[in-house]
């Protein structure tokens, strides 16, 4: 039985334990995930969203193969044990292809899948939600539960073909949030009904049949749904048990399902741990790890300030804020209003889409002169106290080495703290 497949019956029989999912391309990110993981001795679930990484490079670059290979190096490096690393594909089907007609995107989509499968992704959200140019919105739930079942023969035949035999396990789902948090204020969240909960599962159940793939339904482990949890540019929706206690039940009809669920970011360690007992097993995380890396990176700015003559500081903020704004692409869709509302919004919206330019060259360069500064003139205690009080107290009761970057990965880690315990994966 699959890793993941034991951690889900678990879940099932009353274990309340989960596992989170760390959704970021960013190596900080990935390597702050790798320490927290090694320090509890638990599962590491990292999963690669069709954004980031496709067959032609996605965003980041990376190919399938590509992110294996970076998030494999990255494990060496920390010397985390490579049976606790579980990778998946987030999102996967024809969303990066919604402008090409059904057929086109979902050709690509076909080639995708099989991009994730033969590099060794093991976790595969089949996510077919999105309509395409030439289809209705929204899309049916039997069409939508179609599409995923031909991409899971896909899967199934590059799994058999590539490896000898298949162990990949599923997450479908009809009623999938956007990828990254929502784009516009919200207010309220309707929770999914029970009864859609049950359609989608039934309507998949039919349609991996009709596929031929009813050998590996056994091996789909979680359905995405509403439990009512969100988070857009300046608040944050949470997480109601009350609310969502119907819905929770949906899954003890069905033995090998739980619920996986995105857009987690910004609650609190008491919604994580209803989530969890909620049977939301999988909790998706992504923005808030690269917003916490952005908090602490700029927080390194103030401290470099204070005391170093301004022409040798890193100016790490002005050229962030100047490349966002000559390539405004990732974020003007998404930020609206005044000149200073959206000044705002690029640095500290909680949808954090400063994230798609940490990559640039010029940005890289400035981060490097940040630490570079601060390693060679070492940050005096009353400035880290100041601006990143809790690695302050980890630096006090010498838990933490008080070095740029090994403060912006606690930084980081302080978030994932939060899930691993709700998950039951800390230590303590």
């Amino acid at each position: 039985m699959n890793t993941l497949q034991n951690l889900i019956k678990r879940n099932k029989t009353g274990g309340n334990n989960g596992i989170y999912s760390v959704c970021s391309a960013h190596p900080l990110v990935i390597e702050a995930a790798l320490r927290q993981a090694l320090n509890d001795d638990s599962l590491l679930l990292i999963e690669a969203t069709s954004n980031q990484v496709d067959q032609f490079g996605g965003y980041t670059g990376m190919t399938p193969v590509d992110f294996r290979n970076f998030v494999l190096e990255l494990a060496e490096s920390v010397k985390f044990p490579t049976e606790n690393l579980i990778l998946g594909g987030d999102h996967l089907g024809p969303n990066r292809w919604q402008d090409l007609s059904s057929q086109e995107a979902m050709d690509k989509a076909d080639d995708l899948i099989a991009a994730y499968v033969a590099a060794g992704f093991k976790k595969i959200h089949l996510d077919c939600s999105m309509s395409c140019l030439d289809d209705p919105t929204p899309l049916s739930d039997e069409v939508v539960a179609e599409r995923a079942a031909r991409l899971a023969k896909i899967a199934e035949s590059t799994a058999l073909k590539t490896f000898g035999s298949s162990d990949l396990v599923y997450v479908v789902g009809t009623e999938v949030p956007v990828p990254g948090g929502a784009a516009e204020e919200l207010e309220e969240l309707e929770v999914t009904s029970p009864e859609a909960a049950h359609k989608t599962i039934s309507c998949h159940k039919e349609a991996f049949a009709k596929a031929g793939v009813s050998d590996c339904w056994s091996r789909v482990i979680g359905l995405v749904v509403q439990p009512g949890v969100e988070f857009d540019h300046t608040g944050v929706i949470d997480f109601c048990p009350e609310k969502a206690q119907q819905l929770s039940a949906v899954v003890n009809d069905y033995d090998h399902l739980a619920f996986e669920a995105h857009s987690t970011d910004y609650q609190t360690d008491k919604a994580y741990k209803a989530l969890v007992e909620g049977h939301f097993a999988i909790l998706k995380v992504g923005p808030q790890l690269t917003f916490a890396m952005r908090e602490a990176l700029f927080s390194l700015c103030d401290i470099e300030e204070q005391f170093v003559v301004k022409a040798h500081c890193s100016n790490l903020r002005d050229v962030v804020e100047q490349q966002m704004c000559d390539a405004p692409g990732y974020w003007e869709k998404y930020y609206h209003g005044t000149e200073a509302q959206q000044r705002f919004a690029r640095t500290y919206s909680f949808s954090d889409r400063i994230r798609y330019y940490w990559p640039d060259q010029g940005i890289q360069t400035a981060q490097e002169k940040l630490f570079g500064n601060l390693s060679r003139t070492g940050i005096p205690l009353p400035l880290l106290s100041q601006y990143l009080p809790e690695q302050f107290k980890a630096v006090r009761e010498g838990l933490l080495v008080s070095d740029p970057k090994s403060l912006v990965l606690d930084k980081i880690q302080q978030v994932l703290r939060s899930y691993a315990v709700a998950c039951k994966q800390s230590k303590g």
